[in-house]
Formats: C-alpha cells, structure tokens, sequence
C-alpha cells in the first residue's frame, strides 16, 4: 500500500491496478508498462513494487521487472496529479542487471527501517547454480542488495554496506546466498527481516536476520541447501 486505504495489485504482465477502499477494482490502470516488460516466462515479468517512505510528499515508487531483453530492472515512476494514475513516461532506471536463464529472477523490493532500498536477486537459474554466482561476490544474482534511492545518481552505496568502498565485491550486496528470495518482508516494528527462498530439492527455506545484529550474513546457497550441504567445494566453514 502507500500509506493510505488503497491496495495496489501487481499484474506480471506489466500493469499495476487499484482496489479502492469499497474492495473495487479501478478500471484504469494505476500504471501500465507492458509493452516493456516480458512476462512470457512463468519467472519473468512485473515482479516488484515500492512506495518511497515519503510518497506522500514526493509521488516516488519503485518497480522490480524483466525488460525485453530478460534483464531484471529497478526503476523509479511518479504520480502524476491524479492519485490513481501514474506517468508511465517519468521512468528513471536504477539498475540493470543481465539474466542468464527465465527462472529465479527474484522480483521482491521493500524500503527498511533505515530507508534504503533492498532488492532480492536470484541466483540467474537453471540449476544448482551453474554460473557459481550466489557466492561470487563481483555478481549481483544470488544476494540481497542495498541502495541509496535519495542520493547519488542514479543512487547512492549506503556507506553502512558491508563491501562499501570495495574493489574486490560489488558494494550494492548487503547479503550473499540466496538461490530465489522471490518475497522478502520487514517486521513493522522491529525492522527485523523475513526472506522466503526457494530450494534446489529437498528444502525451501525461509531466513531471519534481526535488525540488531551487526554483521551481515551470507545465507550458504550453493554451500548449502538449507541447512544440509549441497555443493561445498571451495566454499568457507
């Protein structure tokens, strides 16, 4: 929702609609991008919507899809003066990041408690992770990732990440080993975080990180599945 009695419905074919307060859905879409999204894969599509902590003062959401090129892109969109209806011109792209395969392009982005903005990246598909990637850290597929929206063009590196300033890791990866964190969630009140993984065959599974701890994890895919060994070689303790 965007802090008001609206909720917003996210169609994977590249339209978000309204359900206004009697539960009724708004004829218009709120915004329609079909044309650049590809949701012709059962993976792909429109998978993610945020509303900026201060959309009541500035109109500013953001969206997770697969364009054309089956590239996962996070982009800002604004409302235009009418409440229901946003501009689908006023895209501003954030990010762009290439996928391998059609499967585990992850989707979910929510604002924390801190105001940044995370994004849950798949490890590129297929199986097993044939690219290694969820443990590389010079790639984005397979982490959770942290951006600044309100600083830097087109964002900022909050100078909290793990690897801010590095040469040796991506500095957007707040967390490493994740195969499908396809739906993530803070707690309203403690900021704590939820992540719902997908498993390769025996275990899905679903991560806790309190907003308390100082570290940042690294949840183990291709390491492990679950908590049981998949495929440890070269991998840490």
């Amino acid at each position: 929702h965007a802090g008001d009695d609206r909720i917003f419905v996210v169609e994977q074919d590249g339209k978000i609609f309204i359900l206004n307060q009697q539960g009724q859905r708004i004829t218009t879409p709120f915004l329609n991008i079909d044309p650049r999204v590809n949701s012709a894969a059962s993976e792909r599509g429109l998978l993610g919507l945020a509303f900026h902590p201060n959309y009541a003062e500035n109109g500013y959401f953001f969206v997770n899809y697969t364009n054309s090129a089956g590239s996962t892109v996070i982009s800002r969109f604004s409302v235009t003066s009418d409440p229901n209806v946003a501009d689908p011109n006023s895209e501003q792209i954030l990010l762009t990041i290439s996928q391998p395969y059609s499967n585990h392009n992850g989707g979910c982005i929510k604002f924390g408690h801190d105001g940044y903005l995370y994004i849950g990246m798949g490890d590129g598909g297929s199986g097993g992770d044939p690219g290694n990637r969820s443990q590389n850290g010079q790639e984005l597929l397979g982490k959770m990732l942290r951006i600044d929206v309100d600083n830097g063009t087109p964002y900022g590196i909050p100078a909290s990440n793990p690897y801010f300033g590095s040469t040796q890791v991506q500095e957007e990866i707040w967390a490493f080993g994740v195969r499908n964190p396809w739906r993530f969630s803070f707690d309203k009140v403690t900021g704590d975080m939820w992540i719902g993984d997908v498993g390769q065959n025996a275990v899905e599974e679903i991560d806790f990180w309190p907003a308390t701890e100082t570290t940042f994890p690294n949840f183990g895919w291709k390491c492990y599945e679950g908590s049981a060994p998949y495929n440890t070689n070269g991998c840490q303790s």
